[in-house]
């Protein structure tokens, strides 16, 4: 099977790949490429300058930038962060982190084993505990701290305010093993990512009681279980202080203090520079300066030929002295005071860029990608044809060059929605939509009515909500008499018929399963069930500002936000294999098998391209936006305004011009960074937006909320979960469902595969790349940096030579 390269969506690398035939793009079974893909696929490795142990030196501190000061330590609750994942990762157990490749792997730290020990008649998972973990007040890891999360977590009692619960809600019984250290879980119900559970694991004090969990756990944790132990909080210095745990198990952290500091990105270069921070992630800005610094640093002392004043031409700076050294006094002293600012700024950005010297940027890709998102619950991309023409116009190759090829890392496009290359289960799914295609993006578009002409035609006045459709529903009711009466009007006739449609195409919407019966195999994905602050790429969902934990009423949009059931801050996979040969679940075999057998006949994934035989209208036949009713097609594209989200504008200003090539016309809009997922992204008010999300070992889990599709309210409003899209299948829903029940893991992985190909189709996120992931780092610091997938081992965070284990101020003299 030939593949034709196509930008591939970033996030994780799930790399996209097209098939291509003579007019139509088709693939078998949703079979995006050869079954070899998820072999070769490869992730770009950490950068950390990994040491030896014994190369570290003991003692000293290390602060360690984070956006902002966590607003809870409670890694449950709906407003945990980056900041609360970063530091109760140094303080609390986490009993299966991801390592470099995006697996689970088993800490010994705390376990000697975990395994299922039973399948029939139930799932039972027994848990052996290191013999020698325990809390920092002496008392032993056990059984009750399992208990008291799962009670806490598991959705039965509203008094806790927990942001997720899934795979809690699976358990039946926790209990004591053949001793105190062994943990026996029995599930309900069978699950297949078990390993997601109790990580971070919270002490009975905090998890025992609604009290402790909901307000006593935001801002201390007293009893804790890892390398470092909490010393302080301190907000009005921003800092969150860790010193080395005494009664830690496992090798000793190497350092004394580890102090996790707040600093805005935009402040980051000058903390650098003044030695305030040891870590941070930066942007490409001072990514750059810090490659000068290091450039510069063997210039021989020759000026810096950037920076303040570095553009001043040879004439510029001839006049600037004439005017300072005239005759007319005024202008004279005003030229002074402009060639005494640039000297001090000269001076300024010098002494940084001598300072900047002292650090590495350790680059890898970070393990969460950027999407195009699709709003289809109403307007223009509430028609799945719509949708899927915007995704053939992008150049996505071209997308994640823009942003990747400039840092020095590989520019592939992300090819999975559920899964970043170097993960097991990684495959190209893309196939499922088709690769860019300016001619079947048109004739899409075609298809759906919009025309060039258009725009130009005499509206019908049919469209939901609109003044004409208000008297027509008066005109409705005179209409109920006599079919003489609606003989004498034609026009009223047409018009009644045309409301009704409107109403039918509404309770479709909220139907969904209903409508996709009704459709043909060409369209049977897509809106017939259609109801992500960094440098870089901004908004990443399940790390900042998420929605609370109840149903909040979107402000600018009919649809609700449900709280996520659990947060997503983990991804992955894409295509299927037969699922009578995964599940032991007849009624899921034959759902899957059914699934497999439309895809066949209609030899494609249905719905992902245009009707046999449109023909495409040559790319110069497009002048302007095309329209249709006599409105024009032009999409809402909201971005964040900030200084950290250049790069994101940048990569939504080539979009606009690709969508302008097929005649989509885009209305840019820029909002504030700290309104744009909430008041923008999670309430629905907007066309098309970028924002990221982060990777998952627990696709099946963490992957269903994002893409399951959004249920009716009685008041006519969508629940979503975090499904900000809008767009979703039954048949998605379905497969995540077996998935997350499957305890074979490649049957489960084969699953989540077709899932992603049907995501794919039905056009409502496009993957564009995976984020670039820039960490400042002192050189001589050692084990820290570009983490990738892999959670950082604390304990082995040190500096590699005594000297520099000093405070920042000794080492600058």
């Amino acid at each position: 099977m030939s593949h034709v390269g196509v930008p591939r969506g970033t996030v994780r690398k799930r790399r996209s790949l097209a098939l291509l035939t003579a007019g139509v793009l088709t693939i078998p079974a949703l079979a995006g490429c050869s079954s070899d893909s998820e072999e070769t696929s490869r992730g770009v490795p950490q950068d950390i300058a990994p040491a030896a142990r014994d190369r570290v030196a003991d003692g000293s501190t290390v602060n360690w930038a984070v956006d902002a000061m966590p607003t809870t330590l409670n890694a449950f609750q709906a407003d945990a962060d980056s900041a609360t994942t970063r530091i109760t990762g140094a303080l609390l157990p986490t009993l299966f982190p991801m390592d470099a490749t995006g697996q689970p792997k088993l800490n010994p730290d705390y376990l000697e084993s975990a395994k299922i020990i039973e399948r029939e008649p139930k799932q039972v998972v027994l848990y052996k505990l290191n013999q020698q973990a325990v809390w920092s007040d002496g008392r032993e890891i056990g059984a009750p701290d399992f208990v008291a999360q799962w009670r806490a977590l598991s959705g039965k009692d509203s008094a806790f305010w927990t942001a997720r619960n899934s795979g809690y809600e699976r358990i039946q019984k926790i209990e004591r093993g053949a001793d105190d250290l062994q943990v026996r879980v029995t599930f309900a119900k069978p699950y297949a990512d078990w390993r997601s559970l109790f990580s971070p694991l919270y002490p009975k004090e905090v998890t025992g009681s609604p009290d402790t969990f909901n307000d006593g756990a935001r801002t201390t944790l007293k009893n804790t279980a890892g390398p470092f132990q909490l010393k302080s909080v301190s907000k009005a210095k921003g800092t969150v202080t860790l010193t080395r745990n005494p009664r830690w198990w496992g090798d000793k952290a190497k350092l004394d203090t580890l102090v996790f500091r707040a600093v805005a990105p935009k402040d980051r270069t000058k903390a650098l520079a003044d030695g305030t921070v040891h870590v941070t992630d930066v942007d490409s800005t001072t990514a750059n300066r810090i490659a000068l610094a290091l450039r510069d640093g063997n210039n021989g002392g020759q000026p810096l030929t950037h920076g303040p004043g570095a553009d001043l031409t040879p004439a510029a700076a001839l006049r600037s002295w004439a005017l300072a050294n005239g005759s007319d006094e005024e202008q004279a002293e005003i030229a002074q005071a402009a060639r005494e600012k640039t000297r001090k700024a000269v001076a300024a950005y010098g002494a940084e860029q001598k300072a900047l010297r002292s650090y590495a940027v350790r680059k890898s890709l970070e393990p969460a990608y950027t999407q195009l998102a699709l709003n289809g619950e109403s307007g223009p991309l509430a028609d799945d044809r719509v949708r899927r023409a915007v995704a053939r116009a992008l150049d996505r190759q071209e997308l994640a060059e823009t942003v990747l090829k400039p840092l020095g890392l590989p520019a592939k496009p992300l090819g999975s929605h559920l899964a970043l290359a170097g993960q097991p289960g990684y495959k190209d799914g893309s196939g499922a939509l088709g690769d860019q295609n300016t001619e079947e993006a048109q004739a899409l578009l075609a298809d759906a009515g919009w025309t060039r002409g258009g725009a130009a035609e005499k509206p019908k006045d049919t469209k939901a909500g609109s003044e004409a459709e208000k008297k027509g529903d008066k005109e409705d009711e005179e209409k109920k008499g006599t079919d003489k009466a609606e003989d004498k009007d034609e026009k009223k006739t047409d018009k009644t018929e045309a409301d009704a449609d409107a109403d039918k195409k509404t309770e479709e919407k909220a139907g969904g399963a209903d409508k996709e019966e009704k459709k043909s195999d060409q369209a049977a994905i897509g809106s017939d069930d259609s109801a992500a602050s960094r440098a870089e790429g901004l908004y990443i969902v399940g790390q900042d500002n998420k929605p609370g934990a109840r149903p909040v009423q979107a402000p600018a949009a009919s649809s609700a936000v449900l709280a996520p059931s659990r947060t997503a801050a983990v991804q992955s996979l894409a295509l299927l294999r037969q699922a009578s040969a995964v599940s032991g679940d007849t009624s899921a075999a034959d759902t899957a098998a059914k699934v497999t057998a439309q895809d066949k006949q209609s030899g494609g994934a249905p719905g992902a391209y245009a009707p046999m035989g449109t023909a495409a209208p040559a790319p110069a036949s497009v002048n302007g936006p095309l329209g249709k009713d006599g409105k024009t097609l032009t999409l809402r594209f909201v971005l964040p305004s900030g200084p950290g989200s250049q790069s994101l504008r940048g990569v939504g200003e080539r979009i606009a011009t690709m969508l302008e090539k097929i005649g989509i016309g885009t209305e840019i809009t820029k909002v504030p960074d700290e309104s744009y997922f909430k008041d923008h992204i999670a309430s629905g008010d907007y066309d098309l937006a970028l924002y990221s999300w982060p990777a998952t070992a627990y696709p099946a889990t963490d992957g269903r909320p994002i893409y399951a599709k959004p249920e009716p309210a009685t008041d006519g409003s969508l629940l979503v979960e975090q499904n900000y899209t809008r767009v979703g299948t039954d048949h998605i829903d379905q497969l995540f469902d077996q998935a997350v029940a499957e305890l074979d893991e490649k049957a489960a992985r084969e699953l989540m595969k077709q899932a992603d190909a049907r995501i794919w189709a039905a056009a409502g996120s496009i993957p564009l790349f995976q984020r670039p992931q820039l960490v400042a780092v002192d050189k001589k610091l050692a084990n820290v940096g570009a983490f990738g997938f892999a959670a950082p081992r604390y304990q082995d965070i040190g500096f590699t030579d005594r000297q520099a284990a000093g405070s920042p101020a000794d080492r600058k003299k």
